[in-house]
């Protein structure tokens, strides 16, 4: 009986994994095994062109994606469309579903796929800012929005299509593959009482470090890729995320390099734009919310099946009808068990 029921395991977990990696997709995302409550991110990186494709960091209180847990997220997130000159800041929040949102959408003056640029989120208890190379772009201070930002929250790049025309534009899948390059990261904690950001630690990607790091295998509503660790690559001292068709995994380029970054401390000293305390209404299509992964573990992935939704819907399940088919392979199974038991 116990070899039956190792073997009717073995099957049930592999029709789990057949179920979540069925998306003809494939992007990437990487999440931090650590979290951090404030703090100053500094990110270098070169994003993808192509139409339907979001390349980005973010941070994001894991468990989130619970029904009714209280929402935490920071974004940047760059579109591939029109010829990839135009990001979003935002935050997301609330218990409710459709959660709150704070999107911007902000206009660069070139194509920021055509180089590396850096970017940064300052987040503290009093505001939240983002800037790109040295200027700052937006600012939200004093407001719930910034203030219920309250639980340490892990960090994560990700490149991935959003379903939403509306908001990521039309998708075409002759542009793939495409990438996204991270040259570093540079985390500065926030000192509460000084008010400044100090100490931290950076990685240059000079390789993966799994003690910081993990590969998504997951992915969520609205998405059009699975996330699969083969489209994470770490290659001369640059951090590539591919989103790719699902036979054509990988990467085997050189990633390009990136010229001297200007220096860290710029945006201490940079000028916000007219409009950056403003808190945008989301104009974005419903969908939008989609804007970043799940955080569910790989064991729990593996062990139900559901790739949790990040839809306005919210609580929704990615998976669809795969818990219950596989709950009657499993009663099925047992019943078998019980029946040779006899």
């Amino acid at each position: 009986m116990r070899r039956l029921l190792c073997v009717f395991l073995a099957i049930t977990m592999g029709l789990v994994a057949h179920l979540v990696n069925a998306k003809p997709y494939k992007g990437a995302e990487i999440y931090s095994s650590d979290s951090y409550l404030y703090g100053r991110y500094e990110i270098r990186m070169r994003v993808a062109n192509a139409s339907g494709v979001l390349s980005t960091f973010f941070t994001y209180k894991n468990g989130s994606e619970v029904g009714n847990t209280f929402w935490e997220e920071i974004d940047i997130e760059v579109f591939g469309k029109n010829n990839a000159t135009e990001w979003q800041s935002n935050i997301i929040l609330g218990s409710s579903r459709p959660t709150i949102h704070t999107e911007q959408v902000h206009t660069a003056p070139s194509s920021l796929a055509d180089a590396y640029h850096t970017y940064v989120v300052e987040w503290t208890p009093d505001y939240v800012a983002w800037f790109v190379d040295g200027v700052e772009a937006r600012r939200i201070t004093g407001t719930s929005t910034v203030t219920s930002l309250t639980n340490p929250q892990s960090l994560r790049f990700n490149i991935w299509s959003s379903e939403s025309v509306p908001w990521v534009g039309a998708w075409d899948d002759t542009a793939l593959p495409v990438y996204q390059f991270v040259n570093y990261i540079d985390y500065k904690a926030y000192n509460t009482t000084t008010k400044t950001f100090e100490g931290g630690w950076r990685d240059d990607f000079n390789n993966f470090d799994s003690a910081r790091w993990g590969k998504a295998n997951w992915s969520f509503d609205t998405n059009r890729v699975d996330f699969a660790p083969e489209n994470v690559v770490v290659k001369d001292g640059i951090l590539v995320l591919a989103l790719t068709k699902e036979n054509a995994t990988g990467f085997s380029g050189t990633p390009p390099a990136d010229a001297p970054a200007s220096s860290s401390s710029a945006s201490s000293v940079a000028v916000s734009s007219s409009a950056a305390s403003s808190i945008a209404a989301s104009s974005a299509a419903p969908s939008s919310i989609a804007a970043s992964s799940v955080a569910v573990s790989s064991t729990a992935v593996a062990m139900s099946s559901v790739a949790t939704s990040k839809a306005t819907s919210g609580g929704g399940s990615g998976g669809g009808g795969a818990v219950n088919l596989l709950w009657l392979v499993l009663l099925g199974g047992l019943a078998l068990v019980g029946r040779n038991n006899k």
